[in-house]
């Protein structure tokens, strides 16, 4: 099921796990900020793939927008796990490079997980269900802009768990980071997070750093169609007062 959640904005319901379509307008040409892709123009972008299972519900997701695969410009991928990057692989049409955080991109190019760490370990179990894509892969870092995007590193979930933010639609992608659970964020948990104090500290740092938007998807839960960024800065107070 697809929704527009503002402007050029829109969610797919996978159940249980989110992606998103953005339809991203760029930034001003002359900005000299580090640039992944080369250009600061925009493009039909993707957040996300879902499970391999979801390869077509996207697919349909992406045509009820109005669009094909083939119309995507950019995957940004915010981490590696099954549900976040499973449906890469099965998207029949895409051709465009996928961005992900660089301490992520290897597994996505098919090395192991961290099994000796809990969550690493989770990974390592599902990673035989994830099928290496036939897509440049572009390990990305911190502050890095894609097109009208930019990138914070938010490791704890996974170590190269990344957030994007795009200005002018208003609109944050939080991944795994936190999810949404009766109207609120809360913070990924220990059971799926390699490290929840970095986990806490990436919350704060990501409230201080991202400024104002409006829009705010997560990768489990209802996404918010405004105040979003107070939502998080909410969701940092109660971590903060938490510890």
């Amino acid at each position: 099921m697809v929704s527009e959640l503002g402007t050029g904005v829109w969610w797919i319901d996978l159940g249980g796990v989110n992606a998103y379509l953005v339809d991203d307008p760029g930034r001003e040409a002359g900005d000299d900020e580090s640039e992944i892709d080369g250009s600061p123009e925009g493009g039909l972008t993707l957040v996300d793939a879902g499970t391999p299972r979801d390869a077509s519900a996207i697919s349909r997701g992406i045509s009820d927008a109005g669009y094909s695969p083939g119309d995507v410009t950019r995957v940004l991928v915010t981490h590696y796990d099954v549900d976040h990057v499973g449906g890469l692989a099965g998207l029949r049409g895409l051709d465009c490079p996928v961005s992900v955080g660089a301490a992520d991109a290897g597994l996505l190019q098919g090395e192991h997980p961290n099994w000796a760490n809990h969550k690493g370990a989770l990974q390592f179990v599902t990673d035989p269900l994830v099928s290496e894509p036939d897509l440049e892969i572009k390990p990305i870092e911190d502050g890095a802009r894609i097109g009208g995007f930019r990138a914070y590193h938010t490791p704890g979930h996974t170590p190269g768990h990344v957030a994007y933010v795009n200005e002018a639609r208003s609109a944050a992608f939080l991944g795994d980071l936190v999810r949404e659970s009766n109207g609120e964020l809360q913070p990924s948990p220990w059971i799926i997070s390699y490290d929840t104090g970095e986990v806490a500290s990436s919350v704060a740092a990501l409230a201080n750093r991202a400024g104002e938007f409006e829009v705010c998807g997560m990768g489990h839960g209802v996404p918010f169609v405004r105040g979003g960024s107070d939502r998080l800065r909410e969701c940092a107070q109660r971590v903060a007062q938490a510890e």
